[in-house]
């Protein structure tokens, strides 16, 4: 599926394990603990787990610039992770990621998707909400965050049905 956004187009398509290097350089910058490409090619070689890339259309096949990652199991989800590269965020992109996932659970008859995100992180949070999502717990000093210290992990869920 094609998304035009400002002056960028965009293709997403479902990731597979050969996209596990560009993903640990993409997750690198913005995770105090970056995954590895032996974790992300481990992930997406398990069958409950699934995810979209972005790259903007027109540019090489390796050149994803946002990702999600979820697993799916006994009628719930969760995403494992999210990252928009910073030269591509205020663009949709998060916000199209997501949609994919929820397509994909609603299309799956999937019941509700849970996620944990540092309470810290505002537009992320803000996104979240806007996707329909509500705070179900909090995890605390889950996250190292370098400028912030140790900082909470909100528990949010979004009901498919």
């Amino acid at each position: 599926m094609r998304i035009p956004f400002l002056s960028r187009d965009y293709a997403l398509e479902p990731l597979e394990p050969g996209h596990a290097e560009m993903l640990a350089l993409l997750h690198r910058e913005d995770f105090v603990r970056p995954w590895s490409a032996e974790e992300f090619a481990s992930l997406l070689a398990d069958e409950f787990v699934f995810g979209f890339a972005a790259r903007e259309v027109g540019y090489p096949h390796h050149n994803i610039v946002g990702f999600v990652l979820a697993r799916q199991a006994a009628g719930e989800a969760e995403i494992l992770t999210v990252a928009v590269a910073r030269s591509h965020r205020r663009e949709g992109l998060g916000w199209r990621l997501m949609d994919a996932v929820l397509r994909k659970l609603h299309a799956d008859r999937a019941e509700a998707l849970f996620l944990e995100v540092d309470e810290t992180n505002l537009p992320a949070v803000g996104l979240y909400r806007r996707l329909g999502f509500h705070q179900v717990g909090k995890r605390p000093n889950y996250y190292s965050s370098g400028s912030h210290g140790r900082t909470n992990a909100l528990v949010m869920r979004r009901d498919l049905r």
